[in-house]
C-alpha cells in the first residue's frame, strides 16, 4: 500500500509540472503578447491613457521575463551534468 501512495504522490508532482511547463508557459507568453498589443499606439477616437499603455508594457515585459527565466533554467537543468564534468560548475544541488 505504501508503494501505491508513493507512486500516486509522484504522479501528482509530474502532472503538476506538466501543467505548469506544458500549458502554463505558453499561456503566460500569450498573455504577454496580449498585453503588448494593448501597449501599442492608441487608435483615433479612443481614450487610452499613457499610464495604461505603460502598465501594459510592464506586464508584458514581466511575462516575457518569467518565460525566458524558465527556459534558461530548463536548459541549465538539462546541461547540469555537462557543466559539472567539463567546467566544474555545479548547479541545482549537484
Amino acid at each position: 500500500m505504501q508503494t501505491v501512495l508513493v507512486d500516486l504522490r509522484e504522479l501528482g508532482r509530474v502532472t503538476l509540472a506538466a501543467l505548469v511547463f506544458g500549458a502554463g508557459l505558453p499561456a503566460l507568453f500569450a498573455l504577454g503578447v496580449r498585453f503588448q498589443s494593448r501597449a501599442g499606439v492608441p487608435e483615433e477616437g479612443t481614450s487610452d491613457s499613457a499610464v495604461r499603455r505603460r502598465s501594459a508594457t510592464a506586464i508584458a515585459a514581466v511575462c516575457y521575463a518569467v518565460v525566458l527565466a524558465a527556459v534558461v533554467a530548463g536548459v541549465l537543468f538539462v546541461a547540469k551534468t555537462f557543466l559539472a564534468a567539463r567546467l566544474g560548475i555545479h548547479l541545482f544541488g549537484q
